[in-house]
């Protein structure tokens, strides 16, 4: 098959490389792969838990070849997990002690033509979604399951909250827009890049701004961080009024920016939130494709032949669209 393999900091080669060895997992034919924040880190050299030589990718949505459900199209959740620890069998299974993601040793990402996975973590797409909406199901879901923790933490429900998600990627718009299935009233966009901000704008009954400019909003009910960089903590820190729940997605900076003090004298909760459920990527891919979230036309396709470029013009902003996606 040819794949897109990452062989060293901001270096991949397209090239052919071994079919995967399905064993007791369902063989599927990449239609279609998004580009993550997380792949940009590892690329950048950045991610000792992703060592080259490795095939990244864990967006992915394709066609069943060879298994059960074989023919069928499938949204491809890439967290495998024992199904039987104490988080798994509590529903917290994005916690499991032994969980695997695909592009992360031991298993190999889908940038690439072929990508085998257990049939449980396949969900069937409906004949009338396209498979280029049905791969958003993953990064969407991440915004589904940090709204679906705010609801829980909050100390009034998320219809009629204002709201500020801080990032116009794939990530922060897909929080956006749970939030506006959620009935948020008032949801600020606070993203840099004026291109993407045109986009973001268009995609929902947002208020989208340029964070650089000043004019940030003031005691919103609910922060979804989606850089996690100093700076936008410190926005965050800023912004939420007091009782109210910054939920952090972003993985861009480790340490900084959090006001420890204030939080702590207005009982600001504080919640990390990692991926996602199986039952929040089930139920995210069922919002999809009821249409919930959207005509979600703000994507950008490219050939997977071309992903190379592709992470370069993200990573020098000339990347307008929130999500990059590769065809093999």
């Amino acid at each position: 098959m040819k794949a897109l393999v990452y062989t060293g900091p901001e270096t991949f080669d397209y090239r052919e490389a071994p079919d995967p060895e399905p064993g007791g997992d369902a063989l599927i034919r990449v239609a279609h792969v998004g580009i993550c924040g997380s792949d940009m880190h590892a690329w950048a050299g950045h991610d000792e838990r992703r060592p080259a030589p490795l095939i990244l990718g864990h967006e992915v949505s394709g066609t069943v070849v060879e298994g059960p459900g074989a023919g069928g199209r499938v949204a491809v959740n890439p967290l495998v997990t024992c199904g039987d620890c104490a988080a798994c069998l509590s529903g917290r299974d994005n916690l499991c002690g032994t969980r695997q993601i695909i592009s992360m040793p031991p298993r190999e990402g889908a940038f690439a033509e072929l990508l085998a996975m257990p049939p449980r973590n396949l969900v069937p797409i409906p004949d009338w979604v396209p498979t280029e909406k049905a791969v958003l199901a993953e990064p969407l879901a991440c915004g589904w399951h940090a709204v679906r923790l705010a609801g829980q933490a909050l100390d009034r429900p998320i219809g009629g909250a204002r709201c500020l998600v801080i990032g116009g990627g794939a990530v922060g718009l897909g929080a956006a827009l749970v939030l506006s299935v959620w009935d948020g009233r008032e949801i600020h966009i606070a993203e840099t890049n004026p291109a993407r901000r045109g986009i973001v704008a268009r995609a929902g009954d947002f208020r989208v701004y340029d964070p650089a400019a000043g004019h940030d909003p003031e005691d919103v009910d609910l922060v979804v961080d989606a850089v996690g960089f100093e700076a936008t903590r410190a926005l965050a820190s800023r912004a939420v009024r007091p009782g109210g729940a910054i939920l952090h997605i972003g993985l861009g900076a480790a340490a900084g920016g959090l006001d420890i003090r204030r939080m702590t004298l207005q009982e600001i909760a504080f919640i990390g939130t990692y991926t996602y459920s199986a039952s929040d990527f089930q139920d995210t891919a069922a919002a999809i494709f009821a249409g919930r979230l959207g005509p979600l036309d703000w994507t950008e396709i490219r050939p997977l032949s071309d992903g190379a470029r592709a992470f370069a013009d993200i990573r020098a902003g000339r990347a307008a669209a929130p999500k990059i996606v590769l065809a093999p």
